[in-house]
């Protein structure tokens, strides 16, 4: 098997950023990344966490970030909104395609430990296509 010519490694967290600002779209902002991330994983995450995240992530140029227009709601501040960059784009097919080809053929092996380590969890989340 020939390793990716593109993409860096991405950590769990990082993946799980890129992830969200991918689900919520190009101009998120970190409370709705990390609203995102905690509804989806059921994880307790510190907002903190999402914004170190969010800083390194674009440490990396993995994501960009813009200064938006002033609001009243927010008081008159204004809000720091995450855009995906390239190099994030490709981090994120690379993991995902990892994911895949590691996980492939293995999905009554996956779905049996689901039910032993999660016995409320009926079955695994449908497959996704080529998995």
């Amino acid at each position: 098997m020939k390793p990716f010519a593109y993409g860096s490694i991405l950590g769990e967290f990082e993946q799980l950023v890129l992830l969200a600002l991918l689900r919520l779209g190009n101009g998120a902002f970190g409370a709705a990344i990390h609203r995102e991330i905690v509804t989806r994983t059921a994880r307790d995450v510190p907002a903190a966490a999402v914004y170190v995240t969010l800083d390194r992530l674009e440490g990396k140029k993995m994501v960009v970030s813009y200064v938006g227009t002033p609001t009243a709601q927010r008081g008159g501040r204004r809000r720091k909104h995450y855009l995906l960059d390239t190099a994030g784009q490709r981090a994120l097919v690379r993991a995902y395609c990892t994911l895949g080809m590691m996980t492939a053929g293995l999905h009554n092996e996956l779905e049996e430990l689901t039910q032993r380590m999660s016995p409320g969890v009926t079955r695994v989340p449908s497959r996704v296509s080529g998995w």
